[in-house]
């Protein structure tokens, strides 16, 4: 699966094919931008001219289409429009197809179809890219940013491109009394993006410094916005991008988006895209699907070249049911049959069922976590087990994956670990899939997931829109290097998740994050109340990450009790129940791990220069 066909912006490219053109440069670069590319021929019919012409046009469209419009990229429409009004025609295809982007060439396809280009920028019916050829590469893209929707556009486009050498030019004019202001959002995002090369310029005349720039840079592509707002200015490009369009040596693209420009740059609204821009880029290049890692083979060659060790612990609460066939399956596909674990622990919370007698049986071996590091006391929840699992295992990827998966398959293993072992800047992998719920005998589809929809995701969006692609931050099947986790605080409970997701992103950045669809997953479901209970922790999680971040106490110890409503006996009644997230420090921290890893050499994690550490 290419990647780049995740980007949720440019999923669709429409691309006239236009009788008496090469129509080369328009299609050359939607194929580059590797989307599904959609072809309309176009053919305009003058006034003075016969219908017998325009059926002639149509049969050499219809010929034409056939012959680009091969492969599984690219498909061509099967209707040709050969009209005397072709921008008209051409929307109401924009408006079936739906594209994301609709690529016209500037002069030849605009002057063969007697369109202007304020007819075709005044209201643009989609994102529309103006391109003046023609392209002979594209390994070098420049892309000059003032700041707004369309500036994003134009580096959405760049990053899809995905050019060896990507540059972002600031344009700053002298006397302008506030340059920064609508380029912010944007240079959040750029200093995240390590294969951008960011510069500045401070001048009085922006097109030649454009023109300068982009001799020095040899670009291939010059990729800039029309004005913000056509009807303000002499021209619909503007006076800026016209310019540079008739003068810069190499191909370039003007582009222009259909969101309105905003009536000022202190509106909020205005760093939504250029998030946007970040979010999309990381869902595209790090989501995995586990059937990218099922040569097991290969990923056991990976591991032996890299010299790293693997560990996989199960963190268990009366999993009598499910936990035996977990581990049988998991042991047999990834130790025995393949080499690929190299140990596999049981974390029990002192089950009061047959968990750790089925676990050991199945020959690995029973830690209860309530046992492990007792003078720094024993706190009940999932979290404090995977804190101690660290105590306890000993490979430089540490795996963990919940004991009640009714559907266990080795993929839920293998899935989190390959990404790692594919890229060493990866840091940590969350898995996600399908949760159909079993209530009694009958299966939900799509039932599950309901606190992370409800309470984890609009939190998230909302205080770390960064984090907003990961699909499911609440799964209980993730992993990451030891030098990572190590380094993370652990809460003792239901926000464990949340916590680890956030302190990896604080500490490495947004790309050392990964995420795996590990197809379907079946568990039992949770009564209401324990879903509120869960949320209630999530919540405080997320409170104790703003307030270090912002160096102030939110919420007091008396806020982190729950009132349950209670219903007995004809009438309700409140239950008070303390759901504290108590919180682990790093294990990096804690003396007696130091002292049980001297000695060990391990990998070293740094947080690359574009890390957040806010």
């Amino acid at each position: 699966m290419n990647k780049k066909t995740l980007f949720a912006s440019l999923r669709r490219v429409l691309v006239p094919v236009v009788h008496g053109c090469s129509n080369d440069s328009t299609l050359k670069l939607a194929q580059a931008l590797e989307p599904e590319v959609v072809l309309v021929g176009l053919g305009r019919l003058p006034d003075d001219e016969s219908l017998s012409a325009g059926a002639s046009k149509a049969q050499e469209l219809r010929k034409l289409l056939r012959k680009l419009g091969r492969g599984e990229q690219v498909r061509a429409r099967s209707q040709v429009l050969v009209t005397s009004e072709p921008w008209p025609e051409l929307q109401r295809v924009i408006q079936i197809e739906d594209p994301d982007l609709l690529l016209l060439e500037y002069t030849e396809q605009l002057f063969r179809l007697g369109l202007s280009p304020h007819e075709v920028l005044s209201r643009p019916p989609c994102d529309v890219g103006l391109v003046r050829g023609p392209v002979q590469s594209l390994e070098r893209v420049l892309v000059p940013v003032r700041g707004g929707p369309t500036a994003e556009l134009a580096l959405r486009i760049g990053l899809n491109l995905a050019p060896k050498a990507l540059d972002a030019l600031h344009i700053q004019l002298k006397g302008d009394a506030n340059p920064n202001a609508p380029f912010q959002a944007i240079e959040r995002v750029l200093q995240r993006m390590p294969e951008v090369k960011l510069q500045s310029a401070l001048t009085d005349d922006t097109t030649r410094t454009i023109l300068d720039r982009a001799r020095k840079t040899k670009a291939d592509l010059v990729i800039l916005g029309a004005s913000a707002r056509p009807a303000q200015t002499n021209t619909a490009l503007g006076p800026v991008a016209e310019r540079v369009i008739a003068e810069v040596p190499s191909a370039v693209m003007v582009v222009k988006t259909r969101r309105p420009a905003p009536a000022s740059f202190a509106d909020e609204r205005v760093g939504a895209g250029a998030i946007s821009l970040l979010v999309d880029k990381w869902f595209a290049q790090n989501t995995f699907q586990a059937d990218e890692f099922a040569d097991l083979g290969q990923l056991v060659e990976l591991k032996r070249e890299q010299g790293v060790t693997l560990s996989l612990a199960l963190p268990a609460l009366n999993e009598e049911a499910t936990v035996g066939k977990v581990i049988r399956t998991v042991k047999r596909a990834l130790m025995d049959e393949v080499a690929l674990l190299d140990e596999i622990v049981l974390i029990d919370s002192n089950s009061t069922d047959r968990t750790r007698q089925i676990a050991r049986k199945a020959g690995i071996p029973v830690y209860i976590h309530q046992d492990l590091l007792p003078e720094h006391g024993a706190r009940r929840g999932k979290g404090e087990a995977l804190w101690k699992s660290l105590f306890v295992t000993q490979g430089d990827i540490v795996v963990w994956i919940d004991t009640d998966i009714v559907n266990i398959h080795p993929r839920f293993v293998y899935g989190i670990i390959g990404p790692m072992l594919l890229n060493r800047d990866i840091q940590f992998v969350k898995g996600f899939y399908r949760r159909p719920l079993r209530v009694g005998d009958k299966l939900q589809a799509g039932g599950g997931g309901r606190v992370t929809e409800l309470t984890a995701r609009p939190l998230i969006n909302l205080f770390y829109p960064e984090l907003s692609g990961v699909i499911q931050p609440l799964s209980g099947e993730y992993g990451g290097r030891r030098s990572a986790l190590e380094r993370c605080a652990f809460t003792s409970g239901y926000g464990v998740e949340t916590s680890l997701l956030i302190d990896i992103y604080e500490l490495f950045g947004l790309s050392a994050i990964a995420q795996v669809d590990l197809l379907e997953r079946i568990h039992h479901n949770q009564t209401l109340e324990a879903l509120s209970k869960m949320s209630f922790a999530i919540i405080q999680t997320v409170m104790r990450k703003l307030e270090r971040h912002y160096e102030r106490a939110f919420i007091a110890d008396v806020n982190k009790t729950m009132k349950l409503i209670r219903y007995e006996a004809g009438g309700y009644y409140l239950d008070v129940e303390e759901i504290a997230e108590l919180e682990r420090p790093p294990m990096i921290e804690v003396p007696e791990y130091v002292a049980s890893r001297a000695g060990k050499p391990a990998e070293v994690s740094r947080p690359p220069a574009s890390a957040n550490r806010g």
